[in-house]
C-alpha cells in the first residue's frame, strides 16, 4: 500500500477534510499510475479523487469510537 498515505482513524480527533482530500488523491494516483493526469483523463481523476474522499468521510463517520484498534 502506499505509504504516505496515513491512518486517519485517530483517536485524539477527527480528520480534517484536507487530511481526507489528500489521502484520497495519493490513493487515485497510486491505483491510476498517475501523478498528473493528462488533459482527457482529468475529470474523471477529480471525480475519483471526490468519491473516494466521500466514501472515507462516510467510513469514517459511521465507525464506533469504541471499538478502537491499532491500525494494522
Amino acid at each position: 500500500m502506499c505509504r504516505s498515505i496515513k491512518v486517519l482513524r485517530l483517536q485524539d480527533r477527527v480528520a480534517t477534510e484536507q487530511e481526507i482530500n489528500e489521502a484520497a488523491l495519493q490513493y487515485v494516483r497510486k491505483i491510476s499510475g498517475y501523478r498528473k493526469p493528462s488533459k482527457a483523463n482529468q475529470t474523471a481523476f477529480d471525480a475519483a479523487v471526490r468519491e473516494v474522499a466521500l466514501s472515507t468521510q462516510k467510513l469514517l463517520a459511521s465507525l464506533s469510537a469504541k471499538q478502537m484498534h491499532e491500525p494494522a
